[in-house]
This record gives C-alpha cells, structure tokens and sequence, in this order.
C-alpha cells in the first residue's frame, strides 16, 4: 500500500481560477481526506517561510495556481517544479490617464511619462513586470516606441504586516494595488499609469479616469499574453514522481471545476467576486463579461505552452529572471494524458 504524504499544501491567488472553485467547493479536501492527507492553504499560515512558498515554491508536495511570473521565476531559480495544466483567461490590461490630461489615444502618448511600478525588495517584481509588458503592448498599438516616452519609476514598496516579504499580485496585506500609481498619476508626477483585473477597473471608477486603451482582450492573442495569460497549474516534481496518482487526482479536480463552472454560470461569477473581493460588475468588466464561466478550461494546448515561453523569454531578455527557462521542458504531460475527464467531473 502507498504510503502518502500526511499533508499537501496549494497556493493561489485571487483571481478566476479553477483551483480556486475546487478549493472553495471543498472536492479535494475530501479526495485526499480519503487517503489520508490534509489539504492545507499557504495562505492561511502565518509562518513566512511557509508563505514564501507562494513566489518560490519551495515546500515539499505543494501546488499552485495564479500568475505565471513567480512560477517562471521559481523554475529559473531552481525550483524542481512541473507544469502540468495551463488556463487562459484574459483579463483587462488598462492605460489610464486623468481627463484633463490632454491624452486619447495611444498615439497621444508619445512624449509623454508613464509609470514602472518598483518593489526593490521583492524576490520577483511582479506587478512592474506585467505592467511593462501591458505598456509595451499598448504602445507598440500605436506606433510609439518604447524611447519616444519617458518612463517613470514609482516607489510600489509596502511591506506586509509581520514584517513578510509578500508585495505582490495576490497583496496578501498592507495597501491596496495600485495606490503608488495612482498618487502619483494623481500629484503630476505622471501622465499615465497601467492596471489590471478588478482592480484596476474598480480604480478607474473611483479616479473617473480616462481609459486610453485596455490590451487585454485584443484580437491578437500575443498582444495579450501576460501574468494572466495563460496561468500555470504548477506541482513539485518530487511529488510528481513519487505521487503520481495525487497529481492526477488534483489535476482531475482543477479540470472539472472547469466544466462545473460552464454549467454554473451565475455561481461562478458569485464565487469569483467573492475571491477577488470585486463587486461582480468589476469582475464582468475585467474578464470578459458573459463567457468568463466558458472560459475557466484547464489543458496543455500547444498555443498556450508557446505563449507561457514567449513570456518567459520576455521575463528574461527584460532582466527579471536569472535564467533562461525552456518551457517545453518543464511541462509534463503524463498527469493531463492519464487524466479520465468523465470521472473527474464525476467527482466534482
């Protein structure tokens, strides 16, 4: 008889995830209840060791799902981790500016300063990294290059309570995200600022700001490969090798969330309010309004390993990784192949 491990933990963040919906649906703490193992959530303990597993997944049998740029940082670090899902939901990647600005259109930007989210103490500066890839996107819409503006660096430092280096895209603690930007768009400092998600939306509204362009559901989709786009299902791949059938198991749960959430459109959009903690209007307008539930799929296709590597490369040529990751490497397909979609829906 196997002997499994007493405990494994996941992390994620909060944003649409079909980790997420298994999670709160509570199918694979019982799962593994089963078998003897107690699902626990890094963000529930205070230990900042523990807690530094969410950006270099360093915990034995641990799984996580949220952004791809502390994932693709752990494995450039050293991490021993696999990919083993990818999910694409594209989100708002949005350029604002102050109605009196003068600023329309991309085009208008030209000369102008924008601001670089900087958190010089954070392991992987996540937020600066979205942003510039979002802005080089938008820019490059409008024909602007990226030395025809005037970049801005904008202290974003706010440590979390108990001292913990945990500044970051899931902003576990201290100021909302976004706040460095805004004062500063705010005082004249900036012309323009980039957000993101709910947030970034919910921000909009209460500056009444200008939305010069929104990158995130453009109808290329390399325009809008990001931190979001896709997300990786990542596993430690002691646990892969040495639990094969928990990683199925776990992966069987993540895809039929997937499903459920189809199925379950006004569920899904409740539930996802909740975890980002964005009234659902801000959460129909930054992940796509009424296909959102259709949009929650779980795989390994082809077009999203190729993107999750152009990120990867950008990460890396833009000074944010210390090496180069080979993303065909670090997928491993034998927990999706062995996958029985119809029993895990079953089990949901």
């Amino acid at each position: 008889m196997t002997a499994f491990p007493k405990e494994i933990w996941y992390t994620r963040c909060p944003v649409p995830t079909p980790l997420g919906i298994a999670i709160n649906q509570g199918v694979i703490d019982r799962d593994l209840a089963e078998l003897g193992i107690t699902v626990r959530s890094i963000q529930d303990t205070t230990d900042p060791d523990v807690r530094a597993s969410h950006y270099d997944h360093h915990l034995a049998h641990s799984f996580r799902q949220g952004g791809s740029v502390p994932a693709i940082w752990a494995r450039a670090a050293g991490a021993d981790t696999r990919v083993i899902g990818l999910n694409w939901i594209d989100e708002s990647q949005l350029v604002l500016t102050l109605p009196g600005s003068g600023i329309r259109t991309v085009e208008d930007l030209k000369g102008r300063r924008i601001a670089l989210p900087r958190r010089a103490e954070a392991k992987i500066d996540i937020f600066r990294a979205t942003a510039l890839r979002a802005l080089l996107a938008a820019l490059s819409l409008g024909g602007v290059g990226e030395d025809e503006v005037e970049w801005v660096d904008i202290d974003a430092t706010d440590p979390a309570p108990d001292g913990l280096d945990l500044v970051g895209q899931c902003n576990w603690g201290g100021r909302p995200l976004y706040t460095a930007e805004f004062h500063a768009l705010v005082r004249g400092e900036v012309d323009a600022i980039h957000v993101k998600g709910s947030s970034g939306h919910e921000f909009a509204l209460l500056a009444a700001a200008h939305v010069v362009i929104d990158t995130g559901f453009h109808p290329d989709p390399k325009i809008r490969i990001n931190n979001g786009a896709p997300r990786p299902l990542t596993v430690d791949a002691a646990t892969l090798e040495r639990y094969p059938a928990i990683a199925r198991r776990l992966l069987g749960h993540v895809a039929a969330a997937g499903e459920w959430a189809e199925e379950h459109p006004e569920e899904t959009f409740a539930y996802i309010a909740r975890e980002t903690g964005s009234p659902e209007q801000f959460v129909r307008a930054a992940y796509g309004g009424d296909t959102l539930h259709r949009r929650l799929k779980t795989d390994l296709d082809d077009a999203s390993i190729i993107a999750l590597q152009d990120f990867s490369d950008f990460l890396f040529d833009r000074g944010f990784l210390p090496a180069r990751v080979d993303v065909a490497v670090w997928v491993d397909r034998r927990p999706f192949e062995a996958l029985d979609f119809t029993q895990a829906l079953d089990a949901a």
